[in-house]
């Protein structure tokens, strides 16, 4: 069993169309690795809300997250000082590799690569955005990575365009070890289609509604590929993160 952890709030307000949380809990920070969650409990409800690791710094960890539900709505209510009951880290992170990296986000998939971006080293970003008026994090990922493409469905920011195309324009220019990518399942498909196309190792991070955290319910139930068999995996055990060619795309 998972260990759970009493955090209070350090900081919290927020942030765009988003919120940010940080707690302090030097235990958890200690084991955190990029592309792993943790699990809130948001006041009453029985049900946790998976949210991804945005930062480590020290000892505190940083959310960011959309209040969407009751949960979440609840959880952007709360204040500094105000201890949270948290499970974690949960799932499989991004591996590491050597070499330099491509990390790629849409929307609020955007934040925890932040996290995934300063911890493997030497890393360029494409990150992808509706409008400029719903980007965030441009200056972060600025400071952290040598190159930052920026994309945006109308043109308002950046590049008009999908994130694939950045992805693929980025793969032309430099020779990544890896495509390390979270967002949307269709912009993770075509991610892995361009990093595929160019011969580079691409890692999805799958974004599933998810029950329990730990595997033993079916709520965040992806089909993928174990053996040359095409299975029901769990995102919140298997995943999140899974190599490109395990993710069956047409599910």
């Amino acid at each position: 069993m998972k260990q759970v952890y009493l955090c209070p709030i350090v900081e919290a307000g927020p942030l765009g169309d988003y919120f940010t949380l940080t707690v302090s809990c030097p235990a958890l920070c200690a084991l955190a690795a990029p592309g792993q969650f943790v699990h809130v409990k948001c006041g009453e409800k029985p049900l946790r809300r998976p949210i991804s690791i945005h930062n480590i710094q020290a000892d505190r960890l940083t959310m960011i997250y959309e209040a969407k539900g009751e949960g979440t709505q609840w959880l952007s209510r709360q204040s500094v000082g105000t201890e949270l009951d948290i499970i974690g880290p949960l799932g499989k992170g991004f591996p590491k590799v050597e070499g330099p990296v491509l990390v790629v986000g849409g929307g609020i998939g955007v934040p925890p690569m932040y996290f995934t971006a300063r911890s493997v080293g030497e890393a360029d970003a494409v990150l992808g955005f509706r409008s400029a008026d719903k980007a965030l994090l441009v200056e972060e990922f600025q400071s952290v990575c040598r190159n930052v493409k920026l994309m945006s469905d109308d043109g308002t920011l950046g590049q008009k365009g999908f994130v694939a195309q950045g992805v693929a324009e980025m793969l032309k220019a430099r020779t990544y070890s890896a495509v390390f990518a979270c967002g949307p399942k269709i912009m993770l498909k075509t991610t892995y289609d361009a990093a595929k196309a160019a011969g580079v190792p691409c890692y999805v991070s799958m974004e599933e509604r998810m029950g329990c955290g730990i595997g033993a319910c079916l709520v965040c139930a992806v089909k993928i590929y174990k053996d040359g068999e095409a299975v029901m995996g769990h995102v919140c055990k298997d995943g999140p993160v899974f190599r490109g060619e395990e993710v069956v795309w047409d599910a």
